[in-house]
């Protein structure tokens, strides 16, 4: 999957200002609104909050990856986003969170495109250069850079 052909600068907020988990979700989700990837922020932010209540979407090394599968999803995408506030999320490690990935996920897509791109995400997160690159990388396109290493195969 060429992540390219869905992630894009305007995507990515390397300067949020969230110092909580729900903010972060409201920041990342305004950027999926405005660049036209969802088409009601309500419904989506609800869907991301019932897949939270599954479990914690923390990851590790100071990273979150949240993710919604709603109606109001337009186009499979992600947002990242990265705060210099610590903010609290369960993690694997305990860690407290710097880097969101926020997945937004058509209902459609939930079962095909959705498990590979989690699949190319996780396999970048593996890397500790990837994860070392997140926490100080100031340019939106050398983020997605980061991941794009990681395309298995074309999906889009």
């Amino acid at each position: 999957m060429d992540i390219s052909r869905i992630l894009t600068p305007r995507r990515v907020n390397l300067a949020l200002t969230a110092t909580t988990k729900e903010q972060a979700i409201h920041e990342l989700t305004d950027l999926l609104y405005h660049d036209g990837a969802i088409s009601d922020r309500a419904a989506f932010i609800e869907d991301v909050w019932l897949r939270e209540a599954e479990g914690s979407t923390g990851f590790e090394n100071h990273i979150a990856i949240p993710h919604g599968k709603s109606a109001a999803v337009k186009q499979t995408t992600l947002a990242i986003g990265r705060t210099q506030h610590d903010i609290p999320w369960e993690t694997l490690d305990g860690s407290q969170v710097r880097c969101i990935i926020l997945f937004a996920v058509r209902l459609e897509d939930q079962n095909t495109t959705h498990i590979r791109l989690l699949s190319q995400v996780a396999s970048a997160l593996a890397d500790d250069e990837v994860i070392a690159q997140l926490l100080v990388e100031n340019d939106a396109s050398n983020i997605i850079r980061l991941f794009s290493q990681y395309a298995e195969t074309d999906l889009c």
